[in-house]
Formats: C-alpha cells, structure tokens, sequence
C-alpha cells in the first residue's frame, strides 16, 4: 500500500511538473490606476491557487472554534454528571444521549 502511494505521488508530481514546463509564457497582470506585475503564468496561478485556499482555510475557521468549544461544553457537561453520580475518574459511566 505505501508503494501505491508513493507512485501515486509522484505521478501527481510529474503532472504538475509537465504542467509548469508548458505554461511558463510570461503574462501580465493589470491592477488599478494603471500598476502591472509581469510574471510567468504557472507562478501566477500557483498565487492564485495559494491565496483561495488560504480564504477556504479563513472560511472554514469559525465552524472548527464553534465546534471546539461546543466540544470543551459537553466535556465539563460529562464530568459534571459523573461526579454528580459518585464515578471516579478511573470509572465513568456512558451516558445515554437523551
């Protein structure tokens, strides 16, 4: 199986490789007021593609903080009703979700 992966990486990698040889054209990105950036179009997709995952990764961090402290919630919850029942941390009781 680690074989398999192995392969399968490094085809990835030859794909993308063979994918930055043929797109190295230089392109010219046009912002406002007339400012331009000249760069080869595999770096310039390779920013493009970088700066929406980091906007995924921006998008995604609000549900990972609500969903840690829901978790941190249900946490003291659940040791709350063991030490309520007389559980020890050694033994805890599974409680039923009602």
């Amino acid at each position: 199986m680690p074989y398999l992966i192995w392969l399968l990486r490094a085809a990835l990698f030859l794909m993308l490789l063979g994918l930055a040889l043929k797109n190295d054209q230089p392109v010219v990105v046009r912002y406002f007021f007339g400012s331009e950036w000249h760069a080869s179009l595999v770096v310039v997709m390779l920013l493009f593609f970088a700066a929406g995952m980091g906007v995924g990764i921006l998008a995604l961090l609000g549900n990972i903080f609500r969903q840690r402290r829901e978790i941190a919630a249900l946490k003291r919850d659940l040791r709350l009703k063991n030490k309520l029942a007389g559980v020890g941390e050694t033994q805890q009781m599974p409680i039923q979700p009602s």
